[in-house]
C-alpha cells in the first residue's frame, strides 16, 4: 500500500506538473512575448525584463522535488507584472505621436501677408517736377490772361492822341489802384511825360516799347534773383538753409512744398523741417508734399514742441545725409506780437549752430496789396530777409505790388506763383513779368 500510493502521488504530481507547464505556455503565446530560457542571463545582465526568465527556473524545480504548491503560488505573481511590463511599453509610443501632431499645426506659419506687406508702391508714383524753364513759359502765358493786368489800362490812356491833365491823372490812379505805390506812381509819371515817345510818336508798338522800358526800370532788371542754393557751391559748402516766413494764410507751407519740388527738379537732394509746431495740420502738410517728391520731413511727434529744436535736428539730418538743400517752415500767427519775431530769431541762431541760414524768404500774398507791406517790413525788421515770394499772383491779384515791396525792402522778388498746382511756382523774371502785364 505504501508503494502504491507514493506511485500514484508521483504519477498525479507529474501531471499536475505537465498541466501547469501548458497552462503557462498557452499564456505566454497570448501576449506575445515568447522568450527563450537560454536568454535570461543576457537579459539580466541588461537589467530588462528579470520576471520571465524566474518561471523557467521554478518550473524545472519542481519536476526534481515533487512540490506542485510551490510552482503554483509563484506562478500567479509572476504573470501579472509580465502582462503590465508589456502594456507600459505600448502606451508610451503611443503618446509620442499625438505630441507630435499637436506640434506640427502650432509650427505652420502662414507667409502670406508678411511677403503682401512689403508693398508700400506709393513712392512708384513719384513723378519728376517740371523743370523751371517751361514753367516761366506757362506763368507768362497765365499772367497775361489773368484779370488785372494794369499794364494794359496803361497803354490803352497812353495810345491816345493830345494827352490831358485828366489822363496822366487816370494813368497815375491806375498805378496806384495796382498797388505799385505812391512814391513810385509818381515816378513813373514823371518819366512818362518826359519821354518823346509819348508825346511825339503814337505809333502803339513805340508806346508799348516805352512802356515797358520804364516798367522794368521799376522792377528792377538789374537785381539778383537767384536763390543761394541755385548758385554754384563747392562740394564741401554743406547744404543751404533756406527758411520760410510769413503769416498764416500765404501759402507759406504750400510753398515750402513747391520750392522743394522746383529744387527736385534741378536734381538736388532736399529735406525739409517741419518747425510749425503750433498749427496741428503743418506738418501733416509738409509730409504730404515731400511724399510726392521723395523728400524727407523732420517734424515732431507732438503738437506745440519747441519750433527750434525741431529746426535743430533737421539741419543735423540734412547735414548727416549730404542734402544739397534744407527748407525750413516756420509758424506764423500774429505777426504784429513781439514772441513770434523772437521765436523766428530763436529758429535761425539754434539752427545756426550746426548750418548757416544762407536764404530767409518771406512768403507774400499777392492779394493783400499794401496790407502785405506792413507784414513785410515787420519780418523785415525782426529776422532780415534774402528775398520774397509773391503767392496767388493771378486772379484778383494786383502785380504792382512786386514794385512796391521790392521799393520799400530793398530786396528782390525771387520767386512767384500762380496757381494752385504742384509746380505753379517759378523763378521771378522780369522781363517775363512785364510782358505778362501788358498783355
Amino acid at each position: 500500500m505504501d508503494s502504491m500510493t507514493l506511485l500514484i502521488i508521483g504519477i498525479v504530481a507529474v501531471v499536475a506538473i505537465v498541466a501547469i507547464v501548458a497552462v503557462v505556455a498557452n499564456r505566454k503565446k497570448q501576449s506575445g512575448a515568447a522568450v527563450p530560457p537560454p536568454a535570461t542571463e543576457s537579459q539580466q545582465a541588461e537589467g530588462v525584463k528579470p520576471v520571465e526568465a524566474k518561471p523557467a527556473e521554478t518550473e524545472e524545480q519542481p519536476a526534481e522535488t515533487g512540490k506542485p504548491s510551490e510552482p503554483e503560488a509563484e506562478t500567479e505573481p509572476e504573470s501579472e507584472p509580465a502582462v503590465e511590463t508589456e502594456r507600459k511599453p505600448e502606451e508610451e509610443p503611443a503618446a509620442e505621436p499625438e505630441t507630435e501632431a499637436e506640434e506640427e499645426p502650432a509650427a505652420e506659419p502662414e507667409p502670406t501677408e508678411p511677403e503682401e506687406k512689403p508693398a508700400p508702391a506709393p513712392k512708384a508714383e513719384v513723378v519728376k517736377p517740371e523743370p523751371a524753364a517751361s514753367r516761366l513759359t506757362r506763368l507768362k502765358s497765365r499772367l497775361a490772361n489773368s484779370a488785372n493786368p494794369f499794364g494794359k489800362a496803361l497803354f490803352s490812356i497812353l495810345t491816345k492822341d493830345n494827352l490831358s491833365e485828366s489822363d496822366w491823372e487816370d494813368v497815375e490812379d491806375t498805378l496806384l489802384l495796382a498797388d505799385v505805390g505812391a512814391d513810385a506812381s509818381e515816378q513813373l509819371v514823371e518819366e512818362l511825360r518826359k519821354d518823346a515817345r509819348v508825346n511825339d510818336e503814337k505809333t502803339p508798338e513805340a508806346v508799348r516799347g516805352m512802356l515797358r522800358d520804364r516798367l522794368l526800370d521799376l522792377v528792377g532788371r538789374d537785381m539778383d534773383r537767384s536763390l543761394n542754393a541755385s548758385r554754384p557751391r563747392p562740394a564741401d559748402a554743406g547744404p543751404s538753409v533756406i527758411m520760410m516766413v510769413g503769416v498764416n494764410g500765404t501759402g507759406k507751407t504750400t510753398t515750402a512744398g513747391k520750392l522743394a519740388r522746383l529744387f527736385v527738379a534741378e536734381d538736388k537732394k532736399v529735406v525739409m523741417g517741419a518747425a510749425d509746431t503750433f498749427r496741428a495740420a503743418a506738418a501733416d502738410q509738409l509730409e504730404t508734399w515731400g511724399r510726392r517728391v521723395n523728400v524727407p520731413v523732420v517734424r515732431s511727434e507732438k503738437d506745440g514742441a519747441d519750433p527750434a529744436s525741431v529746426a535743430f535736428e533737421a539741419a543735423k539730418a540734412a547735414k548727416e545725409q549730404n542734402a544739397d538743400v534744407l527748407i525750413i517752415d516756420t509758424a506764423g500767427r500774429l505777426q504784429n506780437k513781439a514772441n513770434l519775431m523772437d521765436e523766428l530769431g530763436k529758429i535761425r541762431r539754434v539752427t545756426e549752430k550746426t548750418l548757416p541760414v544762407e536764404e530767409v524768404l518771406l512768403v507774400l500774398d499777392a492779394t493783400t496789396g499794401q496790407n502785405g507791406m506792413a507784414q513785410a517790413k515787420v519780418f523785415a525788421e525782426a529776422i532780415g530777409i534774402t528775398g520774397i515770394v509773391l503767392t496767388k499772383l493771378d486772379g484778383s491779384a494786383k502785380g504792382g505790388i512786386v514794385i512796391s515791396v521790392q521799393k520799400e525792402l530793398g530786396v528782390p522778388v525771387k520767386l512767384i506763383g500762380l496757381g494752385e498746382g504742384p509746380d505753379d511756382l517759378a523763378p521771378f523774371d522780369p522781363e517775363g513779368f512785364v510782358d505778362g502785364i501788358l498783355g
